[in-house]
């Protein structure tokens, strides 16, 4: 990976985990979902007025020519919106990754649901902002917050479409430029898909910069380099890449950073990166003991408290079901330290979530559970696995629900940690390992966490160094 994007996804990662993270997304990140950009939307009243659009260079005007030739009667412009954008088409693996992502403020000119659909997908509840009196209004308990600052197709009539539409902006939707400007001074905002060509985000760029000069809060775009086009000569090639370099570097004076990629498939791997990045802050621990030979019940006990505290005390997220035998003392562990240090809330370190049991049917049991353990996995990074066995019919046996969990682990491409050490399921598990299931510098840190010990204290620091190791990719 290319310096700049490496430090592009620090940099923006950090500012995801403190809550700083905004997207701004244009027509750009919806085209690979099926829907036309805004030439291929206009084509069709381009084609009334006999003029060739793909000759036009400036689309708003366009638009208002083809209002001025109809009488200010804007039905087939409204109606072209409806037919270009009205598709129930699914969001892309982009939108699905950005989604699942812990950013909370989302910015678009585009009037297509990709957004809030993949939103609603990822289980967020989305509070979306399409007219001025909607700003005015908070969803309950809301995940992500969606400003559609040009309108929503299902309200084509109010869509932000000609020239007459942008000169009254500040008179009929100047709210959103206020909230606009408000999220720009405290988020740190990824552009994607946006060619910065939108007069309402100048304008508000512009006056930011006019107010914060130097002190301006930095933000990022991501563009594809400039390739030659099919039928294109060298001089309009190169015409071309010289205006792109000038955009990038006007875009400096609103402290906009470039982050350039060769191909648009970077994008999906730079939100996979982020992804990967932001799971792996959580820490999955699948554990049970229905025995607690050779050490005794009170030695794996306080073991299983003293992990979950020494991880919550490494700022992992540990999420854990209350499970048979032990579940609840990692929880008890975890707990104590979060309210010694009294920093944060709660659920910003730990995630219990107990299986529902009672469901009479063992078939239907079975299926939920399966739903439930998917539910909770793929939040997480790393998955742990300690002890496993449970009672069969009076005598013991082995984990069969932490042998599922560690296959959809495996599936959800979780980093799998199963610690032998602690016997019985988790002993089995971890030689199903392969060199290839970890990074080679943490084959050692893993293969030492397989060792038998009489004293089972001995495995916290190797256990907590390593998941330590994975979540920093180092």
């Amino acid at each position: 990976m290319k310096k700049e994007i490496s430090r592009f996804i620090d940099n923006y990662f950090a500012e995801m985990v403190a809550g700083n993270a905004a997207v701004f997304a244009g027509a750009g990140l919806s085209v690979p979902a099926g829907f036309v950009d805004w030439r291929n939307l206009l084509r069709p009243l381009a084609d009334d007025l006999d003029l060739d659009i793909d000759r036009e260079t400036d689309l708003v005007a366009v638009a208002q020519f083809h209002v001025n030739a109809h009488g200010a009667n804007r039905h087939k412009l409204h109606q072209a919106v409806i037919d270009a954008l009205s598709a129930d088409n699914p969001p892309t693996k982009n939108h699905e990754l950005l989604a699942r992502l812990p950013i909370s403020t989302w910015w678009t000119t585009n009037y297509d649901k990709l957004i809030e659909t993949s939103l609603k997908q990822a289980g967020k509840i989305v509070d979306v902002k399409t007219s001025v009196p909607q700003l005015a209004n908070t969803r309950p308990r809301r995940d992500a917050i969606v400003y559609k600052m040009h309108g929503d197709v299902d309200h084509p009539s109010e869509a932000v479409v000609t020239r007459d539409d942008y000169e009254r902006y500040n008179l009929d939707r100047g709210a959103f430029l206020n909230a606009l400007g408000g999220d720009l001074v405290s988020k740190t905002f990824l552009f994607l898909g946006f060619s910065f060509t939108d007069p309402n985000l100048d304008y508000v760029l512009s006056r930011l910069r006019l107010k914060f000069k130097a002190d301006q809060r930095g933000h990022y775009a991501i563009f594809k380099k400039r390739s030659r086009l099919k039928s294109e000569d060298d001089q309009t090639f190169e015409h071309a890449k010289i205006r792109q370099a000038l955009v990038i570097e006007d875009l400096k004076r609103f402290n906009v950073k470039a982050v350039l990629i060769d191909e648009y498939s970077e994008i999906t791997e730079i939100l996979q990166e982020l992804n990967g990045r932001y799971r792996r802050q959580s820490v999955f621990v699948s554990a049970s003991a229905a025995s607690f030979k050779p050490w005794g019940e009170a030695a794996v006990l306080d073991f299983m408290r003293r992990l979950g505290k020494a991880l919550v005390k490494n700022n992992m997220k540990v999420a854990t079901s209350v499970s048979a035998g032990v579940g609840n003392a990692i929880f008890t562990g975890a707990l104590e330290h979060i309210m010694e240090v009294k920093a944060g809330h709660i659920e910003d370190f730990l995630t219990i979530r107990p299986f529902p049991s009672a469901i009479a049917n063992k078939n239907e049991r079975r299926a939920i559970w399966d739903r439930y353990r998917q539910d909770i996995l793929q939040n997480a990074g790393i998955a742990l696995f300690l002890f496993g066995s449970k009672d069969v019919d009076g005598a013991v046996g082995p984990a069969t629900g932490m042998e599922r969990e560690f296959e959809i682990a495996k599936e959800l491409g979780l980093v799998v940690v199963p610690v032998g050490a602690t016997g019985s399921t988790a002993e089995t598990l971890a030689a199903k390992i392969t060199d290839a299931d970890f990074e080679s510098e943490h084959l050692d840190q893993f293969r030492n966490l397989q060792k038998s010990t009489d004293d089972l204290l001995t495995l916290i620091d190797p256990i907590v160094e390593l998941v330590t190791a994975i979540r920093e990719g180092k």
